[in-house]
């Protein structure tokens, strides 16, 4: 299907080829370019191969052409059996009526308030759901799926996806950081590439004003041991929507950084005048 051009302004995103994780696991990606700065943020899907191959998330419609061209390189479509939805963003969502429409032996693994929220959207096959809450696993042929909501997040639907044969997390939107990169520049594709202050000053950019503003009234120790429950999972590495891939050498580190979140004061939002100013900048588009 195509799409229309984008507007004065405004890029597709920038196109990166899959990345091997672990063992028959690739994050399907693309960078989009940060407004008014030389910054870029991932736009991650991932495919899980195996005897019961595994799409998580459809990505943006924007990026549609190359996730699906991506995607089925990695997995034919008749093959894959499960189709992931960790929540119900259009990033996240965008090429959802397509993937199940090409993978007719496909499973969509979501939950119900993603169903109830999306429903206006999208026509769910109910026949073809499985619903999962958090804790609750799934066995897909060779490898154990668990349901594993992360610390933070910006919709009640979302639930994170565990694969228990790799110890690869799959976080929904938590980890999110944006990345030093300009137009056409490819984003550091692991966070052992960013400068330490530069990874901490994006998870909470992102992570306290684009997912979860609500953290400042949470109840500190409470979230400290929701942080602790997820980290117990035996997790290898870390994979989401918004960062480069977390390594086993860094993922003590990132749920160091997740946990002391609620207690940061993040710099001030951009407002009206940021805009105009940008506006005035890109010369009134």
């Amino acid at each position: 299907m195509s799409l229309p051009e984008p507007a004065a302004g405004q890029l597709h995103p920038l196109h990166l080829p899959p990345q091997k994780v672990a063992v028959g696991t690739y994050i399907v990606q693309a960078a989009q370019q940060g407004l008014g700065a030389p910054l870029s943020v991932h736009l991650n899907s991932a495919v899980i191969q195996g005897a019961e191959p595994i799409i998580v998330d459809t990505g943006s419609a924007r990026n549609r052409h190359h996730f699906i061209e991506d995607v089925f390189s990695l997995v034919e479509p008749a093959d894959v059996r499960w189709v992931f939805l960790s929540h119900d963003d259009s990033d996240h969502t965008g090429n959802l009526a397509e993937v199940m429409e090409m993978c007719p032996n496909a499973t969509l693994l979501c939950s119900w308030a993603l169903v109830e929220r999306f429903g206006n959207a999208y026509d769910f096959p109910l026949r073809r759901c499985r619903w999962v809450n958090d804790g609750d696993s799934v066995q897909a042929g060779d490898r154990t799926l668990v349901a594993l909501r992360p610390p933070v997040y910006d919709s009640p639907a979302t639930r994170g996806l565990l694969d228990t044969s790799t110890g690869v997390y799959w976080a929904a939107d938590a980890f999110a950081t944006p990345v030093p990169g300009g137009p056409g520049t490819a984003p550091a594709a692991d966070v052992a590439e960013l400068n330490p202050q530069a990874w901490w000053d994006g998870m909470v950019m992102f992570g306290v004003h684009a997912l979860a503003p609500w953290l400042s009234l949470v109840d500190r120790g409470r979230y400290a041991k929701t942080v602790r429950n997820v980290q117990g999972h035996r997790i290898k590495s870390i994979i989401s929507g918004h960062s480069p891939v977390i390594g086993e050498d860094r993922v003590a580190e990132a749920f160091d950084m997740i946990g002391r979140l609620a207690d940061t004061t993040p710099p001030p939002c951009p407002d009206q005048q940021v805009l105009e100013l940008m506006l005035h900048t890109m010369g009134g588009q």
